[in-house]
């Protein structure tokens, strides 16, 4: 398959402009695209046959019960299940027009350009300040403290938590918040420049105030990186999400705009999950 041309398919989306009957169509980059992709854990084949397109700088909500291979999808878009001994992967993902998973591809590499935010915030045991420098450091992007003072600023700023921390940038990160930890550790991850964030349920720990500031974040995020995001929360998927992906025992059941997935899904299989008869 030639891979620059996979990168610049388009998706085509109808997008109201100001009345019902007034529609255009919008034409939006691919920024991700899985094909027939299979995954394993030693014998049991946990993804099975994945075809799915991404769009650039949108939103995306993978739902579906628990064991239904949504984390596994999201681990296997920076490579994360390589980590796991015993895994193997079939079929092809293509980020850019680039297939991840081709031998010239250096996951570490990927991982910087594809972060990862989990469901429990792990800030590292270092200040604040630490936390946030720590992959600008190990990857060289500052050359001078200077420069690191900004892109620290700047990644905190972006993540929502500067004007909460300003004044603790030395104060142990632990001493945070779960909500602050959890924006730390977006911050942490936006200061590596990554052009796509992997949210695997980064609101499920966290109280309804806190839950709306990462809510918020995201959706500010969205107007430079494409997000992908696992979540159980159906309201959470309606609120922030532009397309839905459903999930059941490692098939991807139906993906299609949030809007018409909670008001017209195409399969009742997926009625069936998001009105809760089952899950």
């Amino acid at each position: 398959m030639n891979t620059g041309t996979t990168y610049r398919k388009l998706a085509i989306e109808v997008m109201p402009v100001t009345k019902a009957e007034d529609r255009k169509a919008v034409e939006v980059p691919l920024k991700m695209v899985a094909e027939n992709l299979s995954f394993f854990y030693r014998q049991t084949q946990a993804l099975r046959g994945i075809n799915i397109q991404i769009k650039e700088k949108h939103i995306t909500a993978l739902i579906g019960p628990s064991g239904c291979g949504k984390s596994t999808f999201l681990r296997a878009l920076n490579r994360m299940n390589d980590l796991i001994p015993g895994t193997r992967v079939e079929g092809r993902v293509y980020i850019d027009g680039q297939d991840i998973y081709a031998k010239s591809v250096d996951p570490i590499l990927l991982r910087r350009k594809v972060g990862m935010i989990f469901q429990k915030s792990n800030p590292f045991p270092k200040s604040v300040y630490e936390n946030v420098a720590y992959g600008v450091r190990i990857n060289r992007y500052a050359q001078s403290k200077a420069e690191l003072d900004e892109i620290v600023e700047k990644s905190l700023q972006d993540a929502a938590l500067w004007d909460e921390v300003r004044d603790r940038l030395d104060s142990s990160a632990l001493g945070l918040s779960g909500g602050q930890q959890q924006r730390l550790c977006i911050a942490r991850s936006l200061a590596v420049k990554p052009d796509t964030l992997l949210m695997d349920e980064p609101a499920s720990a966290l109280d309804p105030i806190s839950t709306a500031k990462i809510e918020e974040l995201i959706l500010d995020l969205k107007k430079r990186y494409t997000i992908i995001i696992v979540t159980h929360n159906m309201q959470q998927a309606a609120r922030v999400s532009d397309c839905t992906a459903f999930f059941f025992m490692g098939e991807l059941v139906e993906m299609d705009s949030t809007i018409k997935m909670f008001t017209n899904p195409s399969r009742k299989e997926t009625e069936d999950y998001i009105t809760g008869r089952f899950g």
